[in-house]
Order: structure tokens, then sequence, then C-alpha cells
């Protein structure tokens, strides 16, 4: 998705083809996180952490879902362009002017949509994006600070960077870019053109590195490195992911906003990657473990569609299968570096989004059919990718990293230790994902809700993860 402007129709003609099909993906992509992602995080996370990290995605839907209404959607597409950086926060505030038509990429073969459409379906990117971010610093965390941190985060860390990339800023192809200063540009538009078709660069490097920067900043768990913490729940993991991978249908060849050739090439693009990502993912435990397990195929199935998103618009569905499969070793290995350097970053959004974010961004520099280095293309298309691959990693990170650091010294990021070990779902909401009881020596379940008692759930009822144990 690159987007320099956005410009009223000429010819107003509504593409109801085309609004039905943006219409069904932003549905796609908003049911991604609720209950997507909530629930793959969820099942992931201890059982006496679970409704916490599911209210974190609820929370973030709800923040981002109004900030983005207000000044979210002007800040990143307006037409009045800041220094490259962000656009005018105040030209569409509360969606002013957005009653018309638009054909946001102007070529022949897209008609024109409600600008509302589009409206809708970047709003959920944004909400994806921050949401993802939660995963990094489970169950130790105060919800308000969170909620604090997602609204001040997506201002100052995803507006600007969707700006900059699909809105016409420092890192589009437009003739004031990064692209266009180191390889030239051509009737206002850059010699060559970076890619990010659906987000590697504002979704998950953005949230990758943001997640990094949290866990650094907030600390580890009690216990991280010596108390397993395996997933409390694997089948709400793997049922997470795969309404993660339905979804990211919505997410990808909705990126097209159209139902043509392109979204055709990207769905087969993004589910060929992904099962070659799963599959590496799972050749890479069972060489190394002695086996294949379930939240690795999820992780898998995750990591495939993070490195394809960049990518999916740009390769062959056999480069597809290349990006995937590496994708998916990598970061089966790189899941494992928190571990030896010490970080806890508790599900993984580091080893997943950071870095098969990274390897899908710069890979579409080597496997692009037009353009690609393997392609001969040159080394022009990958050089580009990794400049904005560092671009964003130093915009989120900075960001990040200033917005921690503030919360810390007001609000404070951590929960009290006692509640910690307790569980923080009864120390923040006051419920218990499940009562556990004993029935004739065995645990029973008896069923959900509010709690207004000193009744936790014991560390030792909680399992805990795969890549913990490690």
């Amino acid at each position: 998705m690159t987007i320099a402007t956005l410009p009223m129709a000429e010819t107003p003609t509504i593409d109801y083809a085309a609004t039905a099909f943006v219409l069904l993906c932003a549905s796609l992509v908003l049911f991604m996180t609720v209950p997507g992602l909530a629930l793959f995080y969820g099942g992931m996370s201890r059982a006496k952490s679970v409704l916490n990290m599911m209210m974190m995605s609820f929370g973030a839907a709800g923040v981002v879902g109004l900030i983005y209404v207000l000044y979210g959607y002007s800040m990143s597409f307006g037409s009045e362009n800041l220094g490259g950086i962000i656009a005018n926060p105040f030209e569409k505030f509360g969606l002013a002017g957005t009653d018309g038509l638009i054909n946001p990429f102007g070529y022949e073969g897209h008609g024109d949509i409600p600008e509302l459409m589009f409206v809708g379906f970047q709003l959920t990117f944004a909400i994806i994006t921050v949401a993802l971010i939660s995963g990094a610093i489970a169950d130790r965390v105060k919800f308000s600070t969170w909620m604090v941190f997602a609204a001040i985060w997506v201002t100052l860390a995803y507006f600007p960077v969707a700006h900059m990339v699909w809105g016409g800023g420092l890192l589009s192809g437009s003739d004031s870019g990064l692209s266009a200063l180191l390889f030239g540009s051509t009737d206002g538009a850059a010699n060559v053109t970076p890619i990010d078709f659906a987000g590697g660069t504002v979704v998950h490097i953005n949230a990758g590195m943001a997640g990094l920067v949290l866990a650094l900043v907030v600390g580890k768990r009690l216990g991280f490195g010596k108390v397993a913490m395996r997933p409390h729940n694997v089948p709400l993991t793997m049922i997470g992911a795969g309404m993660l991978w339905f979804g990211w249908f919505g997410f990808n060849a909705g990126s097209e906003l159209a139902p043509d050739g392109t979204a055709a090439l990207v769905w087969v693009n993004t589910t060929v990657a992904t099962c070659a990502a799963m599959l590496g993912w799972l050749l890479v435990e069972k060489l190394r473990d002695g086996h294949a397990t379930s939240i690795g195929a999820a992780s898998g199935v995750v990591a495939g569609l993070v490195a394809i998103t960049p990518a999916c618009g740009a390769l062959s569905p056999m480069g597809s299968i290349a990006l995937g499969v590496v994708a998916g070793a990598l970061a089966a290995y790189a899941v494992g570096l928190k571990f030896r350097f010490g970080f806890d970053d508790s599900l993984d959004v580091v080893g997943v989004h950071l870095v098969a974010g990274l390897w899908g961004t710069i890979g579409a520099g080597l496997l692009a059919t037009d353009g690609g280095l393997f392609y001969g293309g040159g080394v022009q298309q990958t050089l580009l990718q990794i400049v904005i691959a560092v671009v964003a990693l130093l915009v989120s990170g900075v960001v990040t990293l200033l917005i921690a650091l503030a919360l810390k010294a007001t609000m404070g990021w951590r929960i009290p230790e006692d509640a910690e070990v307790s569980g923080i779902d009864t120390a923040e909401h006051a419920e218990t994902s499940y009562d556990l009881v004993a029935r004739g020596g065995r645990l029973g379940v008896t069923g959900s809700g509010p709690i207004h008692d000193a009744r936790h759930h014991s560390e030792s009822l909680s399992p805990a993860s795969s890549e913990g144990a490690k």
C-alpha cells in the first residue's frame, strides 16, 4: 500500500465491488484483534493473567478507535505534509470533509470508494499494531498505564510512521522522500519505490521494536528464567492463530483496495508463505528439541504472516515460499534470545514480529519480481528496504523509550509484587478466568466471573510457556 495523496474523484461514481471488498477486509482485520489476537495471547498467558492479557487487546481497540477518528486519520493521510513526518492532525479532525469518494491509488483498474470506508480500514491497522505490543509485557503492568501508553504511542509513533510510509512522507515513493534523495526521482516520483504493501515497517517492525523497549524498561516478571511459565491453554492459542490467519487475508489482500488480480496474487502468497513458515518453525523445533509443538505451529503461522505482509504484492508464489520458510526458522531461533540476553519478552513479540518483520521487509528487496536482487534488479531495492527498516526501528525505539520512561516516573508500570504472585487478573480486574476447586483430590472448573474475595490461582496450578521452559 503506497498512498501519496487522496484526491477527490473528478467524476465521483462509487465502485460497489471495491467498496464491499474493503468493507469485508476491514471487518476481517478488526476480527484479528478481537477476538483473534486476544485468544492467541490469552492462551499463551498463565491462568492467573489470561483476562488481563485479553483486556489489553480490547483496551487498545477502545482507545485507538476513538483517537483515530479524532485526529489519527488526518495525521496519517491528510494532504498537508509537515516535514515528511506527519500530516496536519487538524485538517480532517473528527473526520471533517471525509464524506466523499476517493481513488487512493489513482490508476486504472481501481474504482472510487467512500473515503470513510478507507478510514475504517486504516483504523483497524492502528488498533492491531498497538495490541501486538502488549504481549511483550504480559503478567506485570498496570492496566491504567497500558491504556495511557496506547493513546500516547499511537499518536507519537504509529501515526508518524504510517504517514512516512503510506501517506507521502519520508519513507514513501514521493519525490521528497529518502528514496528520491538516495536514488533520484522522475516526474515527481522516486525511481526506486519502497516496498511495504501491508505493514512490515508500519505495523510489525514498529510494534516489535516497541515491545523490546517496553520489556527492557518494565523489567522481568518475578521468577523469569527460574520458574516455568508455560501457556495455560494451548487450544486457545491455536484457535487464536487460526483466526489471525483467516483475518490476515483482509490485512494483506485488502491493502490492494480492490478485488483484482493483485489481490488474488496476495492471497496465494500469504497462504503459501504462512504454510512454509509453520513447517520451517516445526523443523527447527524437531532438530533442536526433538519435538514439533503446537505452540511452535501457531507461532510459525504468525511469523509467516508477519514476514509476507510487506512483500505480498511484490513476490511470486515460489518467492513467497522461500521467504516464509526462512521467516519460520529465523523466528524459531530468535524467541530464545530473550534467555540469552536476559530480557523478558513474555509472549515473543520481539522474536516473531520484530525479527520476522525485519526479514520480510529486507527479503522483499531480495525476492521482488520487479527490482529484486535475486531477479537481476541490482542492490538498490535491497538497500532501500534496509534503510526504511532502520529508520522505522529508530523512530519506534526512541519514541517508545521516551514514553515508557515518562510513564515509569509518573504513573509507574509495575503492579505490586504480591499482586503479580497471586494473579494480575484479580488485582487489576477483580475477576478470574477459571474458578479452580478441589473435588476428591482433583481440580475442577466451576466457572468464571467477578470476585471480591482473596481467592487466587496458585502458581502451581498455572502451566507455563514452552519457550519459557527452554
